[in-house]
Order: C-alpha cells, then sequence, then structure tokens
C-alpha cells in the first residue's frame, strides 16, 4: 500500500431537522392545540486516533465526508430523528490544521483520542412551543441550524523514539532490519526508501523502542530538493537521532562534508531539531579501507563521540542498542 502522509479533506456535520406545523384532531376535542414537534439534531463529524490506520491513504480518494442530517419533528409533539455521528478514524500522529487559516485544530498523539471537529446543527423548533395566551395556534415552526462545514489539512508525523538520518544509500534500510522486525526494500541506487519505516527494537535489559529511518536527505532538502520537507517532518517527533556516515563516502579532503550537509538541512528546517540528542555512527566499517577513512574521519570530528558499525555483518549492533537506551533514558528524564 502507499505511504500517503498528507491529505485535504472537506467534512460537513449534518444540518438541524425542521420543526413541524402541526394541531391535534381528536374526537371529542374540537379545538385541539398545536402538537408539532421539534426537530432532530444534525449529526456531529469526529475525528478518532486509530492504531488500525497507519498511513492516510484513505483520504487519497475519499474527499469529502457528509453527517447525517436531523430529520423532520413530527406532529404530537414527537421529535424528530438525530443524525448519527460520523467517526472519522486517522493514524496516530496525524496533524490536523483548518486548510484557509493554518490554524491548528488538533495534534493527534494518543490512540483512541477524540475530537468534535464539527458540531451538527440544531434542530429547529416545533410549533407547540410557540403556543401562548394570546396566540394559541401558532402555524409556524423553526428551521433547523445549518451544519458546519471545513476544510482540513491532514499531515501525519510518525510517532517514533528513534529516527535514522543519513544520505542516501548510507545503509539506513539494512540497520533497521538487521536491529529489528522491519522489512524495508534494499537496494543499491539512489533513495530506496521512498517511504519512512517502522520497527520495533527489542533487548534484553530495557522497554522496546520504536525506530524509524526516514528517506535519505541531500542538501536543499529543507527546500523539498530531493524527497526534501516529504520526510523532513518525520524527524520532529523523535527523541533520538542516529546520525549515520557511510564510510565508504568519506572523502579525505573534506571527511565531515556529508555530516556537516545534513546537519545544515536540519537547522534550516528547525533549528529545534539541532536540540535533539545525535548519535554519531559510522556504517560499513566492513568494508577494505574502512580503518583509515574512519580515523581521518575521527581526526576532524575532534571530541565527537563516535560508534563504528556494519548492520550488514551486525557488528557493533549490541552497543549501538545500549547508547540508545542510554539517551532514550536520559532525555525522558530531562
Amino acid at each position: 500500500m502507499k505511504f500517503v502522509d498528507e491529505a485535504v479533506i472537506t467534512v460537513q456535520s449534518g444540518n438541524g431537522g425542521r420543526g413541524c406545523v402541526s394541531f391535534r384532531r381528536e374526537k371529542f376535542i374540537p379545538r385541539g392545540g398545536p402538537d408539532g414537534g421539534d426537530g432532530g439534531t444534525g449529526a456531529d463529524v469526529i475525528l478518532v486516533a486509530s492504531l488500525k490506520k497507519r498511513t492516510l491513504y484513505q483520504f487519497r480518494y475519499r474527499k469529502i465526508f457528509r453527517a447525517e442530517n436531523g430529520r423532520q419533528g413530527l406532529g404530537r409533539n414527537k421529535t424528530g430523528k438525530s443524525g448519527q455521528d460520523l467517526l472519522i478514524e486517522i493514524p496516530v500522529g496525524s496533524v490536523v490544521t483548518d486548510a484557509n487559516t493554518g490554524r491548528i485544530i488538533k495534534d493527534f498523539a494518543t490512540p483512541g483520542e477524540k475530537y468534535v471537529l464539527a458540531k451538527g446543527g440544531r434542530g429547529g423548533q416545533g410549533n407547540a412551543r410557540f403556543k401562548t395566551s394570546k396566540n394559541r395556534t401558532p402555524r409556524f415552526a423553526q428551521p433547523g441550524e445549518p451544519g458546519i462545514t471545513l476544510k482540513l489539512n491532514l499531515e501525519l508525523k510518525l510517532l517514533a523514539d528513534v529516527g535514522i538520518i543519513c544520505m542516501p544509500n548510507a545503509g539506513k534500510s539494512t540497520l533497521i532490519s538487521a536491529v529489528s522486525s522491519a522489512s524495508p526494500k534494499i537496494a543499491d541506487y539512489p533513495f530506496t526508501t521512498l517511504s519512512p519505516n517502522l520497527g520495533v527494537v527489542h533487548t534484553d535489559w530495557t522497554e522496546p523502542f520504536l525506530i524509524a529511518d526516514i528517506p535519505g536527505l541531500i542538501a536543499g532538502a529543507h527546500q523539498g530538493v530531493g524527497l526534501g520537507i516529504k520526510f523532513l517532518r518525520h524527524i520532529e517527533r523523535t527523541q533520538v537521532l542516529i546520525h549515520m556516515i557511510d564510510i565508504s563516502s568519506i572523502d579525505f579532503d573534506h571527511p565531515l562534508d556529508h555530516y556537516e550537509t545534513i546537519n545544515r538541512e536540519l537547522e534550516m528546517y528547525d533549528k529545534k531539531l539541532m536540540q535533539k540528542p545525535q548519535l554519531l555512527v559510522l556504517n560499513k566499517i566492513d568494508l577494505p579501507d574502512a580503518d583509515e577513512k574512519a580515523e581521518k574521519f575521527q581526526e576532524a570530528a575532534d571530541d565527537k563521540d563516535i560508534i563504528m558499525i556494519s548492520a550488514l555483518e551486525g557488528i557493533g549492533l549490541k552497543n549501538l542498542k545500549s547508547r540508545i537506551v542510554n539517551l532514550l533514558e536520559s532525555s525522558q528524564t530531562n
């Protein structure tokens, strides 16, 4: 199924039903009074955060959602039937904004969370409500109130504890498949990862944590170059970032080039991203010239703490998971 993390939809709550104009017609009651009932209330539109939904794919083809209208009131003081509320399930992590103003309406971060997006219109009062001592036979009733129409932007931001950031083909998909049960597509060509992959990482000493491999970033990503802004948003919710460098891509003259490029893109997109804890990881240490390039990188990086791994061979992964857990625990206590 195609990963869809943006959608624009229109929702409309139900209109209230009309009030009824009616008079009693009963034997032996020649002057029966008004008995028109009220109209029913229009249905609400309610958004629900559900773990069953993982993307916004359902909104790719269906763009308009209308809730039921309230029914008209009836004689004998019978109130019209109210419309049944319309529940729309969206993935946990969805942010709902007003498409016209850009105002954030609701950020759904908790499974099962509900939000009444648009209240249904109130039903109109029947003519029985307007009987007075001066007007014993009112021949009018209220129309129902109209529902509310909203145009919405839906944006999905993944809820992961750890995000892997790097240039394309640095080995993030291999890493996530090695440390979790995720099975991302792996191949040796640019932008293998076309959508974020989520995996659950289990350890022997702590609670499992959720890891996401974010599609490769390149220079200009904050302006939409490559896969750009489309996936930078998913980094916002992570607690810890794994900044992974492909050893084979290290330039002897400019060893920190890729590292600085990624950090620059994060800062240009949102300065707050630079405040997230980062684990600097050199991947593919199993390659023939890895030691020489790693040494060159470490010299240029000065006092930066670097973790050496081979995602393909499984080297250093236990140490990496331990370091991730330590960072997660420390970030939760701060």
